[in-house]
């Protein structure tokens, strides 16, 4: 298909094409538009791009639009695709282009526009009697938008600022064929399925009040045996691998995040304690991080070279004040727990010890069954942005230069991400998408060669001179709610057995076997499996029913025959009857299973 590239040329591209599918989708965002602004003359239009799996268009619209609006939206978008219109770019100077969109009323155009350069050239692109400010690019003809959705309409601040107005935010996709279409939208439905929003919340792994706050989760019984299960298994394993255990506040005064630099470069994403802006008085902050607490740990006496590497390692529960929009379930919320670790180190330790905080990352990944839907990020600065960064330029070319050199020893396929490293230095970042294919960050591993100094931390080295040490932050395996919501996610709701909050239901068939049945239960709690005896006077098969319905993974039934042989008749949350097993041969299996993490 044609493109009209952002300079106005015109290029051939598939929709398989980056910028072919990003161009179709762009017109169908305009589509979108010029179909609202022939249904609802009075709206008026902010922005409206081309995102990973779609587009979406934001509108100021006096009455909501409903989601039964969407529908005569999307039939008269068809209308427009089957008019077969063609656009055209063109350009105007910053007073040309003021001028046509204040006579439109198009208010949101015009503060786009005083927002740039006086002498800037704006380009336009025109599809029949619509005109949208917009740099494109699009494809040539609306007939190549084969096949279109609009999936769901929200409320989004202007601009993304909770200050500014709430408009109304349409969401769609648009594919080239509608075979595509349809596949897209029922890999969208299985995903909505496996949303641990849905799940999480249907199998009481956690829930929300209102009254308690936006993205401050409850985490329920079983959510909270999972968060613990796995904190406990990391902390083991730091153990195993020489980390010291640490357990600082969950606050300290503004003066500690002064030094470190968080204050002015993190300020905005705090919960502060008294009044920021006056100076005599005492104020406190909640911490975002961890570093500058455990860094008290190595200065609280003079340390020697030998004592290096010092890796110190924390459950930290951070909390950061995210924007309200940008809450979703357990993936991002306002208060959360992290795998939290600091390595201070001298600086011919540093490869080794990088290449051992990225093996314990890959390795708890792995055993998670998340690490195969990971892929990395060498997160860098951006030089055109030295506001938000610490340190030269020289410094910065340095560890980034050290950082890339230690991902291409180890065998890291990695992307580069400018302007997505932490304020104080380079990181290499693990990503992970959830069910929608949105991706967060799971696992980081930062070099900093820069906070040692501010904090005045030396230690003593082999000529008996005070030298400053490298530090690496890192985390084992990241936010312990965003990871139980992958998992969730992952194995809609049927956790791993070694995970699971309960590994195995005793169902009792009729009243008489209860003795044998609380036998069997104890003999499963004595080995350390989590079990639940369901003894009600319901039928076996409601029981069983409702304990895959909670995803347990094993269903112990017992009736008179298993009384009579000392067995349990073994069902799983799959559907497979694995028929009567010894008990001890049960436990023997299911210790096995627990102990080797099998998935």
């Amino acid at each position: 298909m044609k493109i009209i590239d952002k300079n106005g040329a015109i290029v051939e591209a598939t929709f398989e094409d980056e910028l072919g599918r990003n161009a179709l989708r762009h017109t169908a965002s305009h589509i979108l538009a010029q179909a609202v602004k022939r249904l609802y003359p009075d709206t008026k239009l902010a922005i409206g791009p081309s995102i990973e799996n779609g587009f979406y268009y934001d509108f100021d619209r006096e009455t909501p639009f409903a989601e039964s609006d969407l529908e005569a939206i999307e039939a008269e978008m068809k209308k427009i695709v089957k008019e077969n219109l063609k656009l055209t770019r063109f350009t105007l100077s910053r007073a040309e282009a003021l001028k046509m969109m204040e006579e439109a009323g198009e208010i949101y155009k015009v503060e786009l526009i005083n927002d740039l350069p006086e002498d800037a050239e704006l380009s336009f692109f025109k599809q029949g009697d619509f005109t949208d400010l917009c740099a494109g690019p699009h494809v040539s003809y609306t007939s190549a938008v084969k096949a279109v959705k609009l999936t769901s309409v929200t409320g989004a601040y202007w601009r993304g600022n909770e200050k500014n107005k709430m408009l109304q935010r349409i969401y769609g996709t648009a594919f080239a064929k509608k075979d595509d279409l349809e596949k897209y939208l029922a890999a969208v439905e299985e995903a909505r399925k496996r949303d641990h929003n849905k799940i999480g919340r249907e199998l009481e792994y956690f829930t929300t009040v209102d009254t308690i706050g936006q993205g401050l989760p409850i985490l329920m019984p079983k959510g909270a045996r999972v968060i613990q299960l796995l904190q406990r298994w990391v902390e083991d394993e730091e153990q195993k691998r020489g980390y010291l255990l640490t357990k600082t506040p969950l606050m300290a005064k503004r003066d500690l995040y002064k030094i470190s630099g968080h204050w002015d470069h993190y300020r905005d994403g705090m919960f502060i304690l008294g009044d920021p802006d006056d100076e005599d008085a005492e104020c406190f902050a909640l911490r975002p991080m961890t570093c500058p607490f455990q860094y008290q740990v190595f200065l609280h006496k003079k340390r020697s070279y030998r004592e290096l590497p010092m890796r110190l390692g924390e459950t930290s529960t951070l909390f950061r004040n995210e924007d309200s929009g940008e809450m979703h379930g357990l993936i991002r919320v306002r208060q959360f727990t992290i795998s939290e670790g600091h390595l201070i180190l001298r600086p011919d330790q540093l490869a080794e010890e990088f290449k051992g905080c990225l093996e314990l990352a890959k390795y708890c990944l792995d055993t998670l069954g998340l690490l195969e839907d990971c892929t990395f990020r060498f997160s860098q600065w951006d030089p055109a942005r030295t506001d938000k960064y610490e340190g030269t330029p020289e410094q910065w070319n340095e560890a980034q230069e050290i950082t890339g050199k230690l991902l291409d020893e180890n065998g890291i396929k990695y992307e580069i991400g400018i302007d997505e490293a932490a304020f104080y230095g380079p990181k290499l970042d693990i990503q992970c998408k959830n069910v929608f294919g949105k991706e967060d960050t799971i696992v980081t591993i930062q070099i900093d060669m820069l906070l040692a100094k501010k904090f005045g931390m030396e230690y003593v080295d082999s000529n008996n001179q005070l030298v400053n040490p490298y530090i690496i932050h890192r985390t084992a395996m990241g936010c312990y709610e965003r990871t139980l919501a992958l998992l969730i996610e992952k194995y809609a709701g049927a956790l791993p057995m070694w995970m699971s909050p309960t590994q195995a239901k005793v169902i009792t068939i009729v009243d008489r076997v209860n003795d044998y049945a609380n036998e069997v239960t104890n003999a499963l709690k004595a080995k350390g499996i989590r079990a639940e005896l369901d003894d009600r006077s319901e039928s076996a098969n409601y029981k069983i029913r409702g304990a895959q319905l909670e995803k347990i993974p094993y269903m112990l039934v017992i009736g008179d025959k298993e009384v009579e042989t000392g067995t349990v008749s073994v069902r799983t949350r799959d559907g497979k009857n694995l028929g009567a097993i010894p008990v001890d041969e049960f436990i023997a299996r299911a210790v096995n299973e627990i102990e080797t993490k099998a998935r």
